[in-house]
């Protein structure tokens, strides 16, 4: 670009992620011009295909894994042609010699697990009962994703008091040790409050409660699915339909400020100036106010510490479970809920965790497609891991990064029958620091901080469509488009949907 080069537009998007894409493709197709300012020399932000390793072919999801949030509607909506894979195993946790296998369709062999690692049936039985109330509770919030924000009432009012108290109103902690009393299954209901989620799951603040409920809502179901082509695949189709619909994508262009004024914006980069009547962010909440000027909310702290690996095939356990069902689904290690909670208490002191806890899944297993032609017609396999309780405070620099790996391999080979490390072929991970380095998420945090609740509060009343759609910041011409919306988080796109039916709804009214 030349150094006085300036455009007009109806809307600019700042960053390029899958939410930024998903409002572009919205507008655009309303008849707004759209341009998108993303620094990256490509679109997608987490949501991306990498070949890390040097002369491996082999194209693995690098940050985001697996997609739960995005609602069919919205797929449907865009028209883009993905593939999501179920997975036959939902999770499996090597446990004292044995495991517990929970089927994505819990059958006998989901039965006589759990009747093995606790000992009866009592486990299961309440198991059983717990999610089919959650369902009620996913049931309820899934359809209301894609709409303006509904009221708490409204909500609460279609489930059982019993369940929105365990979800809602008292740290989820309560709720798991009332209804499970084994260590392991209390720690795998558990996870699901923390992936992404610095707390205690007995914290007051209750952000482990927000964590697990859109863990469990995505499409009334709560099923993470396997993005066929990697999660490339899924920023891939978004960018063809953005580009083919007539926005304007424009990469390695960072905005370094950002004005505002009563009848519109301007964002400004190296060599670069775009006036519009709006502006979306697609960045986080912390680096929107550094480029607006405004004071900094405290700045996020992501928790989670990530290993992609490549290994020339799937470690034999000591359990003596097929590795293929073992690692097909979510593969907890060190996810009781005391070693979750002893985890948690050494990294809130400012220490690393003595015993690595976290999880992995194998991608390939599923999808063989991320492999060249050569690696796929080995035994060859993906396996990423995502650690939790290593907020960005332990993993200050590469010393404490290798020190983590080396407490994920001891704690996964104390539940395998021989070393993972003679099988690995390629490995890389990412500590918050490096993330926050990469994609320019702040401390790392996969969400742009904490998650929200995605209704409005009893006594809060939507005054605007920025209100209204959860999408509003304190400037009337700028809007939040990513995970930092009210309902952001994970790969879903629902935050560049309703900034882009905000912005539509301004159109209707004036604005304030």
């Amino acid at each position: 670009m030349s150094d006085d080069h300036t455009t007009s537009t109806d809307v600019v998007i700042v960053g390029g992620g899958h939410n930024a894409l998903v409002a572009s493709i919205y507008l655009a197709r309303a008849g707004r011009d759209v341009t998108v300012l993303e620094r990256l020399p490509h679109v997608g932000g987490a949501a991306v295909s990498a070949r890390p390793f040097e002369g491996v072919d082999a194209r693995l999801s690098r940050y985001s894994y697996l997609v739960s949030l995005m609602p069919q509607q919205l797929i449907d909506d865009l028209g883009l042609r993905l593939e999501l894979r179920s997975r036959d195993t939902a999770s499996y946790s090597p446990y004292e010699g044995g495991g517990l296998l929970v089927e994505t369709v819990p059958g006998p062999a989901t039965e006589e697990s759990f009747r093995a690692v606790t000992g009866s049936d009592e486990e299961l039985d309440a198991w059983r009962r717990f999610y089919a109330e959650v369902e009620t509770v996913a049931d309820a919030i899934a359809p209301t994703l894609l709409s303006p924000l509904p009221h708490i009432g409204e909500l609460r009012d279609q489930v059982e008091m019993a369940i929105w108290t365990d979800l809602v109103d008292e740290p989820i902690g309560t709720a798991i040790e009332r209804r499970f009393s084994h260590d392991l299954v209390r720690g795998v209901v558990g996870t699901d409050a923390l992936i992404g989620t610095f707390a205690s799951l007995h914290d007051r603040s209750l952000v482990q409660n927000r964590c697990f409920l859109y863990h469990l809502i995505g499409n009334g179901t709560g099923e993470w699915r396997v993005p066929v082509g990697g999660m490339g695949a899924v920023t891939g189709e978004l960018e063809r339909v953005a580009r083919e619909t007539g926005v304007d994508i424009r990469t390695d262009a960072e905005v370094t400020s950002v004005e505002t004024r009563d009848d519109g914006v301007t964002a400004r980069g190296e060599g670069f100036t775009v006036t519009a009547d709006w502006l979306l962010s697609g960045v986080a909440p912390y680096v929107l106010a550094r480029l607006l000027g405004d004071p900094p909310p405290p700045k996020p702290s992501g928790s989670q510490f990530k290993i992609n690996l490549l290994v020339s095939r799937l470690p034999r356990l000591t359990s003596g479970i097929d590795p293929a069902v073992a690692f097909a689904g979510t593969f907890h290690v060190g996810e009781s809920m005391s070693e979750l909670e002893a985890a948690y208490a050494r990294a809130a002191s400012g220490l690393l965790p003595e015993r690595a806890a976290g999880e992995l899944y194998c991608h390939t297993l599923t999808d063989r497609s991320i492999l060249g032609p050569e690696l796929a017609a080995t035994e060859a396999q993906t396996l990423t891991y995502f650690g939790l309780h290593t907020p960005y405070e332990v993993l200050p620099d590469d010393a404490a990064a290798e020190l983590a790996y080396a407490q994920v391999i001891a704690a996964l080979d104390e539940h395998l029958a021989e070393p993972i490390e003679p099988l690995i072929i390629g490995v890389e991970h990412k500590t918050p620091a490096q993330i926050e380095s990469a994609l320019g998420m702040p401390g790392g945090h996969i969400f742009h901080g904490d998650l929200q609740w995605p209704w409005l509060e009893e006594d809060e009343k939507a005054r605007h469509p920025g209100e209204k759609w959860g999408v509003a910041t304190r400037h009337p011409r700028v809007l939040l488009c990513g995970s930092g919306a009210r309902r952001g988080g994970a790969v879903s796109g629902i935050g560049g949907h309703n900034a882009a039916h905000a912005v539509l709804d301004y159109k209707l009214r004036q604005v304030p």
